[in-house]
């Protein structure tokens, strides 16, 4: 019963037989294939817009990577107290900036709200050489929390940013889930409602080790592609990336596999709400699951051979854990999770 992470799985068969013709013959280095090529034309079609896209392998490279273009040296980075790049990055934003300012900031459901937002860049005056300067917002779609932005939602909030002269970034790590569980189409979850520029995740989505940073404006892009150069992610065969994406992209796999992860989380909250020790924290919209258990009920499960995140530390005899499901995860697990939870 493994749910500490959608990355405990491992890849589709469509991808892996991707990278096995990818293999065949000769192509291109560094991007210049016909492979590559491809997934720009895929994903501008896909999000009905003309793009700039630069595959990468990690989230982490492409959230520091679009974020170092995006910003200077002298910027703030405003974010979630809870995203990944201020939590699970361990300093790669800043590294790759050269030293611009993460700005976590706390607000329910792991979504950054206007008001909240509002509030912080009072405290950075701009033009004034001793505060650091706003220039981005990221947020992350779905959230830590699991939750999703609406498209009002980011829509106001990049309506601000802008306003202050700021970009808008979107870490899509489980982009797919997010886009599984609302039903609306990338192109509005995105740049029609005001980012700039995004990390589109296929890792956690069923490919080995897949991304890609894109950019909605060409005037965004300015230097990107020496700082992949130089920060180490310019792959010579970049092809067996981009034949991921490819793959992950062909007809609706990439949200087909999406919405069932999702569907097995619902499945687990509505299993663990018909138990009486159980309590539900968050609202489960894409693929994670946040349950406050007792801590007997907690090393009962372990003791079975259950695997998850301990969110918070235990307090009062009880301890918060997250529970993610994956394209991969088997629907029996769900059931013996529940199953154990439910024993006395």
């Amino acid at each position: 019963m493994n749910f500490a992470s959608d990355n405990a799985y491992g890849a589709w068969p469509e991808i892996l037989a991707a990278l096995g013709h990818a293999a065949e013959g000769t192509a291109p280095s560094y991007g210049d294939d016909a492979l590559t090529a491809k997934v720009h034309g895929r994903l501008s079609k896909l999000f009905e817009h003309d793009l700039t896209v630069f595959p990468v392998i990690s989230g982490t490279a492409a959230n520091a990577l679009a974020l170092a273009t995006l910003v200077p040296q002298h910027g703030a980075v405003f974010c979630h107290a809870e995203s990944h790049i201020a939590v699970d990055e361990c300093g790669a934003p800043e590294f790759y900036t050269h030293g611009a300012k993460l700005v976590p900031l706390e607000s329910e459901g792991a979504k950054v709200s206007p008001a909240t937002l509002e509030r912080a860049l009072g405290h950075f005056l701009k033009g004034f050489v001793h505060h650091t300067q706003p220039a981005a917002l990221s947020i992350t779609q779905s959230t830590e929390l699991g939750t999703v932005y609406t498209p009002a939602e980011i829509a106001a909030l990049s309506e601000l940013a802008h306003a202050h002269g700021m970009k808008v970034h979107m870490d899509g790590a489980r982009f797919a889930n997010a886009v599984a569980h609302s039903a609306i189409s990338p192109a509005d979850l995105t740049w029609r409602a005001g980012v700039d520029a995004m990390s589109f995740g296929a890792t956690k989505n069923g490919a080995l080790g897949a991304e890609a940073v894109i950019f909605f404006h060409h005037e965004d892009v300015k230097d990107f592609e020496y700082r992949r150069k130089k920060g180490g992610h310019l792959l010579s065969k970049m092809r067996f990336v981009s034949a991921q994406l490819d793959a992950y992209l062909t007809g609706e796999r990439w949200l087909k596999h999406a919405a069932r992860a999702n569907s097995l989380a619902h499945s687990l909250e509505e299993g663990l709400r018909g138990v009486e020790c159980a309590r539900i924290v968050y609202p489960v919209e894409a693929n994670a699951v946040f349950v406050s258990l007792p801590d007997a009920v907690v090393a009962r499960l372990r003791a079975k051979g259950a695997r998850f995140y301990d969110w918070a530390p235990p307090s009062d005899g009880r301890t918060l854990i997250r529970l993610v499901t994956s394209f991969a995860t088997p629907e029996e697990d769900v059931a013996r999770f529940v199953e154990v939870v439910s024993s006395e």
